[in-house]
Formats: structure tokens, C-alpha cells, sequence
């Protein structure tokens, strides 16, 4: 049975994994209640002790309104870079390493229309998100072409149950239809939006499998507007949402092109599609509608840190 270290399990990405591989596999879930995943002496004890065959490195710092609605101080660039080089160190010849990366690192504040691998590097990003993605592809990048094993999917939108549904889109606009307040959109856009289970099924395939493509995008080959989200939600209730857009036209598009990733799975690979990924996680709120934190839905407070174009 082969061990794996989900490093940062805490989060979405890293709890679902977490819960989903645990029944396959050995899985070592780390946190901040093991140990400071910035300190490098003991994650470098914890794999030499270990031994894992995979490190999946779910740490993260920055990229969402959320953090900028905090208010506090971090070293987004400083800590992501940390995280992620204080386990890298520490691979040897036989772990294979799958980090993620994001649409971020292609530079956001500008249309990224289905944007290929062979774009990167065209514009630096401007955030320190951004940055720490883009510095990671770059350092990943080199390494695998002197014989690293480090894989890199970057991720653009991804939903399904357990995202912060204070703040995450889909989420939150079907707590808002189920306790039928409107869905208020600051600007419509357009997004490449991966239901979990498609993308939980690309992780199992790149542990158990030596892809050609170890840098690639991890994105449906559909892209959807939040209207359109909306208005799928809307069907999955008898209560129908008023859909609010604040501000005219388009913001940035954010969308990835798959043809990489879709070498790696195979073309007859299928993808949940939004009317049926939207449903499912309709019903699952609909389940666990008690322990929501309805009020803060409620106060919308952190609809005022959206951005226009």
C-alpha cells in the first residue's frame, strides 16, 4: 500500500484528498498541529522518517478576498516559497511530488482565454500570489527536465462541497437561493470551474500513473459566466433568486486550455457537467443546512472586495 504525505490537510484541497485517498492508501495528513510546515528541519525529519512514495503539498497562503478582507500581514510570497521548497529539498529518487498550481500564475489582471502551458512566462503577475505560483512553475519546470518528478496542474476554479461557502461563488450563491435572498453578481465573467470529484479523479490517476505532461492545466473543456451559474442554481429550486449584476460588460476571463492534461487522462476522459456538478452540491447543502453560518451569508460582507474590470 503505498503511503502519502498530504502536506497543508487542513484545507478544501487538502481535507477532501485527505478523505478520499485514506481508503486506498496509507495517508499521512499533516498540519499545523504536527508541525510548522515552515520549518524546514522538521518537515525534513518528517519524509526522511516517512518515506512517503507521494508528497501531495496542499499549503497555501493568499489568493482569495477572504485574506485581503483580514487585514493582517503575510508573507505571501515568502511562505508559499518556503512551504513549498522545504519539502522539494527533501524528494528523493523514488517519491513522486504533486504540487498546484494556479490560472494566478499566468498573470490575472489581464483575459486569459483557455491560456496554454506555452504561455507562461509571457507577463509576470503582478500579485505576490501570482508570484509564488509563477516562481514555483519556473523552478518545476527546470527540475523535471534533469530527471524531477514533480507534478504541477494548475488549478483555475474548483468547487464541490466543503470550499468556504462564505465567499466561494457557487457555494455561496446556492446558500443564498436556499434562504431566498437574491444572487448578487459585481460583474459578470467568465471561468473554468472543475466539479471536486472530476478533479479528485485526476489526482488518483497521477499518483498511480507516470504522465507525460508534468506541468499542465487542470481545467474542464467547458467554461461557464456566473449568470449561467445562477441560473442553474435556480433551476435546482422552487424559490427562484433574482440575479443582480452591479456593473456592465465583462470582467477578466479566466480559463485554461486542457489539451495537456487531456493527453495524460486520455480524450474519452468526461467531465461533470456544470447543470449536474451544481445540483449535486445544491443537495449537498440542502443535507447540511444546519450547520451553515447563515448570518454572515446574510451580511454579504465580502461581496464589496470583488473587483470590476
Amino acid at each position: 500500500m503505498k503511503k502519502i504525505a498530504v502536506m497543508g490537510a487542513r484545507g478544501f484541497v487538502g481535507h477532501n484528498l485527505t478523505e478520499h485517498l485514506k481508503n486506498k492508501y496509507e495517508v499521512l495528513p499533516i498540519t499545523r498541529d504536527n508541525f510548522n510546515l515552515l520549518d524546514e528541519k522538521a518537515v525534513e525529519m518528517f519524509l526522511e522518517q516517512e518515506q512517503p512514495e507521494v508528497v501531495i503539498n496542499c499549503t497555501n497562503q493568499g489568493g482569495n478576498r477572504k485574506v485581503e478582507a483580514a487585514g493582517k500581514p503575510i508573507d505571501v510570497i515568502g511562505n508559499n516559497l518556503k512551504m513549498f521548497f522545504a519539502q522539494e529539498r527533501c524528494l528523493s529518487e523514488n517519491m513522486k511530488m504533486i504540487n498546484f498550481g494556479s490560472g494566478a500564475q499566468y498573470n490575472k489582471t489581464r483575459d486569459l482565454i483557455k491560456v496554454k502551458e506555452k504561455d507562461f512566462g509571457e507577463v509576470i503577475p503582478s500579485d505576490d500570489y501570482g508570484y509564488s505560483k509563477y516562481v514555483m512553475e519556473k523552478y518545476i519546470r527546470l527540475k523535471n527536465q534533469t530527471g524531477g518528478n514533480i507534478y504541477n496542474p494548475a488549478i483555475f476554479g474548483l468547487y464541490g462541497p466543503g470550499e468556504d461557502y462564505t465567499f466561494k461563488f457557487i457555494s455561496n450563491a446556492i446558500i443564498k437561493n436556499m434562504i431566498q435572498m437574491p444572487i448578487v453578481i459585481n460583474q459578470n465573467v467568465v471561468f473554468d470551474y472543475l466539479f471536486l470529484e472530476d478533479f479528485l479523479k485526476i489526482i488518483d490517476f497521477i499518483i498511480e500513473n507516470d504522465c507525460p505532461n508534468k506541468e499542465f492545466n487542470i481545467t474542464p473543456t467547458e467554461s461557464i459566466d456566473l449568470v449561467t451559474i445562477a441560473e442553474y442554481i435556480n433551476r435546482c429550486s422552487t424559490y427562484k433568486s433574482e440575479i443582480i449584476v452591479k456593473n456592465p460588460g465583462l470582467n477578466y476571463q479566466y480559463t485554461g486550455d486542457n489539451a495537456r492534461l487531456l493527453e495524460n487522462m486520455g480524450h474519452n476522459f468526461t467531465f461533470t457537467s456544470y447543470e449536474k456538478g451544481i445540483e449535486k452540491l445544491y443537495r449537498y447543502y440542502e443535507e447540511h443546512i444546519e450547520e451553515l453560518d447563515l448570518e454572515t451569508i446574510r451580511s454579504d460582507e465580502l461581496l464589496k472586495l470583488c473587483k470590476t474590470k
